[in-house]
Parts: C-alpha cells; sequence; structure tokens
C-alpha cells in the first residue's frame, strides 16, 4: 500500500493542483492498489514510469496527461494569501458575534423567565447581531465560491494544504474544548444549584459573569469551522469523509464522557464536598485522552500529525510551568497545623468583650487593676512547604512572648502574610490568616489585626474584598477571640476600628484605635500609601464621642502598620541630639533601605491626634527599628518583628524580634515594656 502511494507522490506531488489533478490521482491510485498493490519497484518502472502510462490505466488520455502539466491560468500565491487574510478578518468577526449572539440569547431567556421588562432590547439586540453575522457569512460564502475548480502552482498547493492540515487540527481540538468547557462550567454551576439550594438567580448570575468560559471555545469553534470550509472549498484537503467522521467520532465521545461524569457526580454526590474539582479532575482526565487521540488516531485525517517546534514547545512549556506553579502557590496549606493543634491555653485574665453592630465597635470590660496588651508586628507567615520551617519558628516566636507576657489582648499592627512568592514560594494569604486565627485559637487570648502592605498583595490568591470576608468569617462571633469588625465605617482602608477599654463600671478607660495605614499609592513600585484625611476625620470623631460621654479626655493608643512622616522627623531629631525627642528604648536599625521607611505623603493624623490628647502610637513595617521616642507629647515606638522570612538572612538575626507589652493601668495611665525574644530564651 506505500509503496503505491510513494510511487504516485512521486510523480503527481510536482504537478500544479486542480479538482481534476487531484480526481485523476485518486482514480490512478485506486487501480494500481487493486492490480499492482505487491509490484517490485522494477516492475512499477517498466509499466507505469511515465504520465502517459500513468494517465491510460486511469481511463485519460495523454493530451489529460499534458493538461495536468501545464502552468497556464495558475492563481498567483500573493494574490491567494491576500485573499485568505480577507477572509480570516470575515471570519473572526462572525465567530466574535457569535459570542455575543450566545450571551444575548441567555439573557432573552433569563428575561423571559424573570419577566424583565428588558426581554424585548436583548431580543432585538441579539437579533441585530445574528442579521449583522448572516450577512458577513453570505459575503464570505458567495467569495468563497469563485474559487472553486482554480488551478494553483505547487508551492501555492503546498501553502494552502499545510494551513488547512493546521485547521484541521485546531477543529478537532475545538470540538473537544467546546464539550468540555460546557460540561465543566454548567456543570459545576448546576450541581451547586440542585445540592447546594442555589436560588436561580444566583445561578443565571454565575453563569453570566462567566460566561466568557464559553464564549472563548465558541469563538475558536467557529473560527477553525469556517476555516476548514475555506480551505476545503479551494484544495479539498483534508479527505473530506474520512475528516467529518473524525469529527463527529470526537463530537460523540465528548458528549458522552461529560453525560457519563455528570451521571457520575450525580450518583456520588454524597461523597463529593466540592463537585467543581470532581469536574475539573475529569477534565484533566479528558485532556490526556485527546492527547492521546492527537498522537495515534488523528494522523488518518492529516498529512503531518505531530509537528515539533522547539520554540513553540519551550513557550508552552514555560506557561505550563507559570500558570502551574502560580496555581500550587495560590492553594492553601497547613503544613504547621499539627504544631499548633499541640499548643496548650496561654493563661491570661477573663474579660468581658461585647460587640455593637451597628457601630463595629468593640467594648472589653476589665475589673482587673490593670489590662495587659502585646503588640506584635511583621510576622510574615508564608503558608507553603518551602516555608514552614519559618512558618514554625515564627509562630513558636508568638508563642513565647504570649507565655511570658500573659496579656489581655494581642494587637497585631500587619504583615501576617506575605503573598509574593518571594521566599515564601507562596502567593496565598489566605492560609496564613486561618493559621494564625486557629493558633490564636489554642492560646485562648482575644487578638485584634490591622492590615500592612503585603497582607493584600495584587498577586494574592485574595483581593481585599475576599480577605475581609475571611477574617470575618473567622471573628468573634465564630471564634471567640478575633476582634475583627463585622461592620466597618465607610471609609478609606481595608479595616479600621475601634476598641473600647471600660472599668468595671462601665466607664471609658481608653480608646485603641486600629487604622489602615493602607498599602501602595498605584503610582510605582513601591509608593507607600498614608493615613487619608477621612480616616483622620472617623478617628476624631470617634474621640470626641468618647471625650462628650466621659466628660473628660479619654487617653487613646492608635496602631497601624506603615509609619507616619513624624517617625522619621524624631529619629532625626534624635540623631541631631535634639531635646525635643526622648529616647526610652531601641534602635533603629535599617541598612538595606531608608532608615524609616514611612510614606513620602504626608498625614493629618498626627497634628489631630496630638489635639486631642492621643499619648501613644505603634506602628511596625521596618524590621530592624525598634526604637520608642517621645515627640510632641507622643510616644511613637516601632514595634520589634517577628519575620523570619522575608529580608535576606533576618532568620539568623536575633536582635530585632520581640514584641512590646502595654500595662494600661485603672485610672488610665500605662507603662510601655520592650520584649526582645532573646531575653525570654536565655
Amino acid at each position: 500500500m506505500n509503496r503505491i502511494k510513494q510511487w504516485i507522490a512521486m510523480f503527481f506531488d510536482s504537478l500544479p493542483y486542480s479538482e481534476e489533478t487531484a480526481e485523476a490521482r485518486d482514480i490512478i491510485e485506486q487501480v494500481l492498489q487493486n492490480t499492482a498493490s505487491d509490484a517490485a519497484p522494477d516492475e512499477l518502472a517498466a509499466k507505469y514510469g511515465s504520465y502517459e502510462k500513468l494517465a491510460a490505466i486511469g481511463g485519460y488520455t495523454p493530451e489529460d496527461a499534458a493538461g495536468w502539466r501545464s502552468t497556464e491560468a495558475l492563481r498567483d500565491r500573493a494574490a491567494i494569501k491576500k485573499e485568505l487574510r480577507q477572509q480570516r478578518w470575515r471570519v473572526c468577526l462572525i465567530a466574535l458575534l457569535s459570542t455575543f449572539i450566545l450571551a444575548e440569547l441567555l439573557w432573552t431567556i433569563y428575561n423571559a423567565f424573570s419577566r424583565n421588562p428588558e426581554f424585548f432590547f436583548t431580543l432585538g439586540f441579539g437579533a441585530l447581531l445574528f442579521l449583522w453575522a448572516f450577512l458577513v457569512l453570505r459575503k464570505f460564502l458567495r467569495i468563497e465560491k469563485q474559487h472553486n475548480g482554480e488551478r494553483l502552482a505547487v508551492d501555492t498547493f503546498q501553502f494552502l494544504r499545510n494551513s488547512s492540515d493546521i485547521y484541521a487540527k485546531r477543529l478537532l481540538h475545538s470540538i473537544a474544548l467546546l464539550f468540555g468547557a460546557l460540561s465543566v462550567f454548567f456543570g459545576s454551576e448546576l450541581s451547586f444549584y440542585i445540592f447546594g439550594n442555589s436560588k436561580p438567580a444566583e445561578l443565571f448570575e454565575n453563569i453570566f459573569s462567566n460566561i466568557i468560559l464559553i464564549q472563548i471555545p465558541l469563538f475558536l469553534l467557529v473560527k477553525n469551522t469556517l476555516m476548514v470550509r475555506m480551505f476545503q472549498n479551494r484544495i479539498g484537503l483534508p479527505e473530506h469523509k474520512r475528516f467529518v467522521r473524525h469529527a463527529n467520532g470526537i463530537t460523540i465521545f465528548s458528549a458522552l464522557y461529560w453525560v457519563a461524569v455528570t451521571a457520575a457526580v450525580v450518583l456520588l454526590r454524597d461523597y463529593i464536598f466540592y463537585p467543581a474539582n470532581a469536574y475539573l479532575s475529569a477534565g484533566i482526565l479528558f485532556a490526556l485522552l485527546i492527547l492521546l487521540y492527537d498522537l495515534t488516531l488523528r494522523k488518518k485525517v492529516t498529512f503531518r500529525n505531530v509537528i515539533f517546534n522547539k520554540a513553540r514547545a519551550a513557550l508552552i512549556l514555560a506557561l505550563l510551568i507559570l500558570v502551574g506553579g502560580f496555581a500550587y502557590m495560590s492553594r492553601d496549606t497547613f503544613y504547621t497545623q499539627p504544631y499548633i493543634n499541640s499548643l496548650p491555653v496561654v493563661e491570661h485574665g477573663v474579660d468581658r468583650i461585647d460587640y455593637n453592630d451597628e457601630t463595629g465597635v468593640y467594648t472589653i470590660t476589665s475589673e482587673q487593676e490593670e489590662f495587659k496588651i502585646l503588640h506584635l508586628t511583621d510576622i510574615h507567615l508564608g503558608g507553603s512547604l518551602l516555608s514552614y520551617r519559618q512558618d514554625h519558628k515564627a509562630l513558636a516566636a508568638c508563642y513565647k512572648l504570649m507565655e511570658n507576657t500573659h496579656p489581655d489582648l494581642v494587637i497585631v499592627t500587619g504583615d501576617l502574610c506575605f503573598p509574593l512568592g518571594i521566599m515564601s514560594m507562596s502567593f496565598n494569604n489566605s492560609a496564613p490568616v486561618y493559621q494564625f486565627a486557629a493558633f490564636m485559637r489554642n492560646v485562648g487570648i482575644p487578638w485584634a489585626f490591622t492590615y500592612g502592605n503585603h497582607d493584600t498583595e495584587s498577586l494574592a490568591s485574595l483581593n481585599k474584598e475576599e480577605l475581609n470576608n475571611v477574617f470575618m468569617s473567622l471573628s468573634y462571633k465564630t471564634s471567640g477571640t478575633l476582634l475583627y469588625p463585622y461592620t466597618q465605617p465607610d471609609i478609606t482602608g481595608r479595616n479600621n476600628q475601634l476598641i473600647e477599654l471600660r472599668k468595671a463600671n462601665g466607664s471609658l478607660n481608653t480608646g485603641l484605635f486600629l487604622i489602615d495605614s493602607n498599602a501602595y499609592t498605584g503610582e510605582g513600585i513601591n509608593v507607600y500609601d498614608f493615613i487619608h484625611d477621612d480616616q483622620v476625620g472617623w478617628y476624631a470623631g470617634e474621640v470626641e464621642r468618647m471625650h462628650a460621654e466621659a466628660g473628660h479626655d479619654v487617653p487613646s493608643m492608635i496602631f497601624f502598620h506603615i509609619p507616619l512622616q513624624q517617625y522619621r522627623t524624631a529619629y532625626e531629631l534624635y540623631e541631631a541630639g535634639s531635646s525635643e525627642v526622648t529616647w526610652f528604648f531601641g534602635e533603629n536599625g535599617e541598612k538595606m533601605i531608608n532608615k524609616v521607611c514611612c510614606s513620602e505623603y504626608p498625614s493629618s493624623l498626627f497634628d489631630r491626634a496630638r489635639e486631642l490628647g492621643c499619648e501613644a502610637m505603634f506602628c511596625g513595617h521596618d524590621h530592624y527599628n525598634n526604637m520608642s521616642l517621645e515627640y510632641e507629647g507622643i510616644r511613637l515606638t516601632y514595634g520589634m518583628s517577628i519575620d523570619y522570612l522575608v529580608m535576606p538572612g533576618i532568620e539568623k538575626d536575633t536582635a530585632q524580634r520581640g514584641g512590646e507589652l502595654v500595662t494600661i493601668h485603672h485610672d488610665g495611665s500605662w507603662d510601655l515594656q520592650q520584649i526582645p525574644l532573646v531575653s525570654i530564651e536565655k
């Protein structure tokens, strides 16, 4: 069989292409297959060694053979390529309009069922899109009709044949992709609707918000179908009937496969916690089966079945590594959970905690003479396998500090997570929050949190709204320890809150403000944001309210992540030996970046806080800074960092690591003590 094909190819591959030549080639090849399939090469050369002899066995004349070799009336390759480009644009427009028509059709169905008055608008707009697509398609087909029976030079034919081969393979993939996308998308959505008791409106909302996942495969299917139709019209390749059988086979197989998957999900619904995962797993197996088909059966309808392009293979491999790596580094991992589960409760005072659903204010009523707050900052949990050792050390350091100080409240001033992929090899910012919340539940001490610049990085798995929802799901009503507000003021920031510390008789002792210093301005790389005027206004309003309620000035303390510019001013005055500042403890040891890495935008918080009697401010951000200075009547304190992960070499450094213990007395006075971790471990 192969010998006959090779013999025919030796003669006909060098001839100009036409429908007559292609038909003659098929007839002659079939005759030789039937009469000379066992003939030796010498015998074939003796009997069929010229075009005239081959023409004769197929019932053609010598004049026909001469016509096959004629180079008259051959289409120019450049002109054909120009026509193909124009037709390709029409094909892409038709495919794009098809995706819009699908969306409008779904909107029309939804509006019809919901009796939405927009039904007629979506119906009319969809009809206009359909009419436009029809007119473009008609022009496409009319132009293609003009090219029936063309004679093509050998190089032009080879170009069209290779292009036809490419789009034939793409069409087979498009069929499989569309079935896979439809099944994974609608199957997972319907399973939530059927088994998750979702409302119809929620189902349609999910479908419309993710409709692009169907529109892309539909676009590819329509485009590749029309492109194959175009090449089929011009050169009749690939072999039409066999290709149609393969396309039908892919369609039937895909349909049966996904029906079986859906049936399995329905039957095993009591054992499947998350149906979308089952569909995704089935999707991976489906892709492997299609790949197996590509490497085996598909060669029957292609000229060159698999073309190995090193550059393309490298690009695809790089994309797979990039996408796969991103997906891996974005997933939740809980490697520190066994350690967390082993921790006993830390002894601490038990105070009454109340929450106001309207204002979002937590109130801690303490009967103790002293109320102790442990300030921690820049814990930087990576949440990955590669950061497990550092995460374990960070949590152990926090536990040692709590076990040593027995605080009544822990306040974390930001950068609980490090979802940057660097050092932690993780983009996940939910797992570290879950882990620390579990850690604090086991420890049993109430805690509060204000955001840092790294907690909601742009590449993080959860954005600020999603992470806010995680914190609320873990907050006081659920955990009994996290004092994260369910209601927040309508101002700048991811979380701004007030915790009122009251005496046993209900009178105000101190206001604890956790204010978001925000992350980045978006005006460049690492251009830090600041505390905005509306946040300052909210703070001032709450302080004035407390003053009015108490009938006297109520002390307040403010916790945030990125230092104010006054931290830099106070430090520079201290270095200059100025008497305007008073040093209490610590040092600023930053070397890689500015000694005080504050925002370049001024905030009005310091001046307003000074007017309202604020006594202390606490921040983090600069991992090697831990100085405490008093400037213009306000105590400015850097928290000692916990970080074992982020700064190069910081895992081995020890002097900068620790916390601060704030002791608030019954009369509102307070003391501040720095607790270096090395002082505990000695």
